[in-house]
């Protein structure tokens, strides 16, 4: 018997769900895919069967041998950590020889999928992202989420599930919510409830002149969003500067950070 892994965040999908994701995911036969967390293969083997190629990362040994063992003819298994390996394939054809130590991108096109351990998958998703904007071929990006990231991910402003994750991913990413899941849905039963959503990664919109700013303009007034855009930014800096920005950015000093859209937020980075 396979057990979950506390230390990895495992929660495996149950036989009556994978046909619901599958369809979801709506995989074509001429299409190369790359899982996250396969584990013991439960989307593995149906994703494999309907498409052209599949490379399936898992950082767990013996769910990658177990798959390994499987020997499924048009699947890879990488036994390494997403996060942290990652080597750039320098040529089309290299990217199928991939050694088991580390995580080698393809050149060409591809899909991602996963089930994405609850713990790390908003680091993974950022690191879609970067690897997008790096020139990495990512078509889309359909996977597996609590159910409260999902919303946030989502959120419109003015909600409370808004925030900085909502704001930084719809930057970059077009997000659509596909499937929500129950606990019972999963083996062992999250103490949660899942969603799948699928993003779909295109170039900063509106770009902003320097995006590391930002990035730590959205945190900064996220650490007091339910106080007005001129106090919130005292946590970035001076009340003065503050001031100058929000003219120049044409915004209300009044207003709270969770109602400012995406694009208000780059105005006002820039004018930092």
């Amino acid at each position: 018997m396979i057990r979950a892994r506390k230390r990895f965040g495992q929660h495996f999908l149950e036989p009556a769900w994978v046909d619901k994701v599958i369809r979801a995911i709506a995989p074509n036969p001429d299409e190369a895919f790359i899982e996250i967390g396969a584990g013991p293969g439960a989307l593995t083997r149906p994703l494999a069967a309907r498409v052209q190629s599949l490379v399936a990362v898992e950082i767990d040994r013996d769910l990658a041998a177990g798959l390994r063992a499987a020997a499924i003819s048009n699947v890879t298994v990488v036994e390494t950590d997403f996060l942290s390996n990652l080597v750039v394939a320098s040529s089309p054809s290299s990217s199928v020889d991939v050694p088991h130590s580390a995580f080698r991108i393809p050149r060409s096109a591809f899909r991602v999928a996963g089930n994405l351990p609850y713990n790390v998958a908003s680091p993974i998703m950022f690191k879609l992202a970067e690897l997008f904007a790096a020139g990495a071929p990512i078509v889309d990006a359909t996977v597996m989420l609590q159910r409260e990231v999902a919303d946030r991910l989502t959120a419109a402003p003015g909600t409370r599930e808004y925030g900085v994750l909502s704001v930084l991913m719809q930057h970059v990413a077009d997000i659509e919510l596909l499937l929500k899941l129950p606990a019972g849905a999963f083996r062992p039963p999250p103490k949660v409830l899942s969603a799948l959503v699928r993003l779909r990664f295109h170039a900063p919109a509106p770009p902003a002149a320097d995006p590391i700013r930002f990035a730590t303009v959205v945190q900064a007034a996220f650490t007091r969003r339910r106080k007005t855009l001129s106090n919130a930014l005292l946590a970035y800096t001076d009340a003065a500067r503050a001031a100058r920005a929000i003219t120049a950015a044409g915004l209300d000093g009044r207003k709270r950070p969770e109602t400012l859209s995406v694009a208000d937020f780059v105005r006002l980075a820039d004018a930092l």
